[in-house]
């Protein structure tokens, strides 16, 4: 019988290194709350910009900012505002930063989750109890949150 090896071998072990995990699904949480709250703020500071006519399809308009301000924040230091200000970010199955790619494909995935209730529940379930904190995106990319390591 031979040993499957390991999808995650770049990500720190949950066993060995539980510390990199440790609180994920509640700082995700407030990330998420803050990543809101800024995107919500972003849309309507940006509103002048379309000569008010983004009023007419504003939960699109939002959605559209959204996308674009997790997709940048992301590929440019793979963790949003919010992630940055609770110490987390997303890594790859190698263990890397996400690449450009990577990031707007985790958009995709979390704004489609986000659009409909039961991807979202079975994505916070797996968050919830899985040795990795991952949520539904993750799982399918091969991503994890962790916490931020330390410098030096």
């Amino acid at each position: 019988m031979t040993q499957q090896p390991d999808p995650y071998w770049g990500l720190p072990d949950p066993a060995l290194h539980a510390e990199f995990y440790a609180d994920i699904p509640v700082k995700r949480l407030v990330a998420w709350v803050v990543d809101t709250v800024l995107v919500i703020l972003i849309a309507l500071l940006a509103l002048p910009f379309t000569a008010f006519t983004a009023v007419f399809f504003l939960p699109f308009f939002v959605a559209l900012v959204g996308f674009a301000y997790r997709t940048v924040t992301l590929a440019r230091g793979s963790a949003t505002w919010g992630m940055r200000l609770v110490a987390i970010e997303l890594r790859n199955a190698r263990g890397e930063r996400l690449d450009t790619m990577t990031a707007a494909l985790h958009t995709l995935i979390f704004s489609a989750s986000m659009a409909f209730v039961i991807p979202q529940v079975v994505s916070i379930i797996l968050m919830l109890t899985g040795a990795r904190a991952q949520g539904l995106g993750d799982l399918m990319l091969g991503t994890a949150a962790i916490n931020r390591p330390t410098k030096g």
